[in-house]
């Protein structure tokens, strides 16, 4: 299991592994996750900090809560679908930063991702 970024808190740290479980469909629209109890021991984390996560995802639309049964990912395939855009966007935006910081071009990242795609397509052949 990863360990947590000291530099970001835990809950979110949590909501993001959420929503890359959901994108990849490791989790399916409508599942049932397991109850913050059960999620607090499965992280090593307080059921508090699971709380709050699931209180965020459900703030953005991602899990819903139903008294009684649990929480779930939100059947709402729309808002799931522009949850994976943004997931996308972040993680573009934040390669982009990086490589211009250490000195390269739009042109040479752009041929960088281009050659990786390349070999990496090769090498499922």
């Amino acid at each position: 299991m990863e360990e947590f970024n000291a530099s970001k808190p835990i809950y979110l740290q949590l909501a993001d592994r959420i929503k890359r479980q959901i994108v990849s469909n490791e989790l399916k629209l409508g599942e049932k996750l397991p109850s913050v109890r059960d999620m607090g021991l499965i992280y090593s984390v307080n059921p508090n900090t699971i709380q709050r996560t699931y209180s965020e995802l459900e703030r953005e639309g991602i899990l819903e809560t139903r008294r009684g049964h649990g929480t779930f990912v939100t059947e709402k395939e729309g808002h799931l679908t522009q949850q994976r855009e943004n997931l996308k966007n972040e993680q573009i935006l934040t390669f982009v930063q990086v490589m211009q910081e250490m000195g390269f071009s739009s042109n040479e990242i752009i041929s960088g991702v281009q050659d990786h795609l390349k070999n990496r397509d090769k090498g499922d052949e």
